[in-house]
């Protein structure tokens, strides 16, 4: 089964972290090859800011384009990883493994559901 570790964080938070950025990120190096040692990694990707977004809406048949995220939000989208468990225990030991939530992060564990087609 695969599940969907949806990594949140508060950027303003995240940025007053200055240099303590960069040890959390080579814990989070580590996590991800240890994942993919272990055989669960699927794939990852860290996003770029909020600042960075642009979200798109349709209305009354029209579609429209606005600058940031979709909500206001205290944490923001930060980044995915698509991992392979036997079931939610297992997506959920890993991650709990995730730097970032030490520093005030969450992640959501949600499982993939596959279309018919695929």
């Amino acid at each position: 089964m695969q599940y969907m570790l949806l990594c949140y964080a508060d950027e303003k938070r995240w940025e007053a972290l200055g240099e303590g950025q960069a040890a959390i990120m080579d814990e989070y190096a580590a996590w991800g090859q240890a994942i993919v040692k272990s055989g669960h990694f699927r794939a990852s990707a860290k996003l770029g800011p909020t600042s960075a977004a642009t979200s798109l809406r349709e209305s009354n048949g029209k579609r429209m384009t606005s600058d940031g995220p979709f909500a206001e939000t205290k944490e923001q989208l930060g980044g995915f990883h698509l991992i392979e468990c036997r079931d939610l225990d297992e997506a959920l030991a890993i991650a709990g493994r995730i730097p970032t939530l030490r520093v005030g992060g969450t992640v959501e564990v949600r499982p993939v559901e596959r279309s018919s087609e695929t």
